[in-house]
């Protein structure tokens, strides 16, 4: 009985041995997983895995089989969900901040894939935007540049004083010469007063007339194409110097029923854009002089030059016959030439062709003189196209003792090269 009892004993005493063995055999696999396995993908999780993998073995060759089921029934059942729980806070942290997983273990971020797009996406979104962002840019910096406003031609804009007036007619100083206007039924009076503004647009002409001391508005004549507006045939279209407008009719509604859309028309409108006037309206221009500096000039006119008398040339436009003084620079003109004349305030430019259709056999370019260079060998000029340099080895003569201001004139040839220099007297 006391052998079987200690048998009994000793059976009981390396039972109890199997068990604590084969416990810590089954306890340290379940350390391992607690880093994030497979599910993962982190190399920790791998490195844990191996590690466990490692040890396991020599472990499990203590236990005995039937130990080690007992102690999977018992012990990893409350250590697999702490590995649960930890593998997704890592993938958590790795998916939420990757800056900081990167600085926590840099070894560790290196060689792994499935972490490399979410480190490489923050950087490439800001890049992208600026790319996507930059091709607008580029076509609003264009865009603008393509677009180029034509000038209409015949164009004329100035400003006159009274010279000398009677009732039907007025002339006008300008800064380019005499300005006359005449009407049978308009201009009755036209004191010193006041001032004058004359635009020509096409087949478009706008008159107004204003105090010279503060501006108001005294009379505006417009004459242009009859054109009624096709919602409203009480209206009438006409061209302004502020664009085109519609006028009210007013009581000149009757005596304009019979007039035909395209017929010439001048009209008085006034500060409420309605007809209180209907006239007849002419005027005539002379190009005598080149506006002197700090005055404000415009003209845009072409035609065929019908007569040369003296010093004068007279050349005929859609705005009728306009005199041209000669003596503002150009030189040699000839009956049946197609005459261009430039005017922009104090500069103008004369272009002389065998016919509409030709290119220019000669150019004047007139203005004051300014020297380009400190060693005065080029001038600058203004024309059409921009400002031109032109050197003054062929005008040594007679910008001989010229003071910059001086208008001079520089003619030019059909390809643009310099024929000689003329000094304005």
């Amino acid at each position: 009985m006391d052998r079987l009892a200690h048998r009994r004993q000793l059976f009981l005493a390396a039972f109890l041995l199997g068990i604590v063995h084969a416990g810590c055999a089954t306890a340290s696999p379940t350390d391992g997983e607690k880093a994030p396995a497979p599910l993962t993908n982190t190399p920790a999780a791998s490195e844990a895995v191996a590690d466990a993998s490692a040890t396991t073995p020599s472990q499990t060759d203590q236990a005995a089989p039937t130990q080690s089921s007992e102690s999977v029934g018992n012990v990893p059942a409350p250590t697999q969900p702490q590995a649960d729980q930890a593998s997704p806070n890592q993938f958590e942290a790795d998916e939420v901040a990757p800056a900081s997983s990167q600085h926590d273990a840099p070894a560790v971020v290196q060689p792994q894939d499935s972490e490399t797009p979410p480190a490489q996406s923050p950087e490439t979104f800001p890049s992208a935007q600026p790319q996507v962002d930059n091709p607008p840019t580029a076509q609003q910096e264009t865009s603008p540049t393509s677009v180029a406003p034509t000038e209409v031609n015949p164009s004329i804009v100035l400003t006159g004083r009274v010279w000398r007036a009677k009732p039907g007619i007025v002339f006008l100083k300008t800064p380019i010469g005499l300005l006359s206007l005449s009407s049978k039924t308009a201009l009755k009076t036209l004191p010193a007063s006041q001032e004058v503004s004359f635009w020509i647009h096409e087949d478009h002409v706008a008159i107004d007339i204003v105090k010279r001391t503060d501006g108001t508005l005294v009379h505006r004549y417009l004459t242009g194409p009859f054109k009624r507006d096709n919602e409203d045939v009480t209206q009438l279209i006409l061209w302004t110097p502020e664009g085109e407008k519609t006028f009210h009719m007013g009581a000149y509604e009757r005596a304009l029923a019979s007039r035909k859309d395209g017929g010439s028309v001048t009209v008085e409108v006034d500060g409420r854009d309605t007809v209180i006037g209907l006239h007849d309206l002419q005027f005539d221009l002379q190009i005598g002089q080149v506006a002197t500096n700090g005055s404000k000039a415009h003209v845009l006119l072409t035609g065929t030059i019908s007569k040369l008398k003296s010093n004068f040339i007279f050349f005929r436009t859609p705005i009728g016959i306009v005199n041209v003084n000669a003596k503002i620079g150009i030189k040699n003109a000839k009956v049946g030439q197609t005459l261009t004349v430039r005017m922009h305030d104090p500069h103008l430019v004369a272009d002389l062709s065998a016919s509409v259709d030709s290119v220019p056999i000669r150019r004047f370019v007139t203005g004051p003189l300014e020297f380009a260079t400190p060693d005065r060998t080029n001038v600058r000029l203004w024309t059409p196209e921009g400002e031109q340099i032109y050197p003054t080895e062929f005008g040594k003569s007679s910008l001989n003792g010229a003071r910059e201001g001086t208008p001079i004139t520089v003619e030019l040839d059909g390809q643009g090269d310099i024929v000689e220099f003329h000094r304005m007297k």
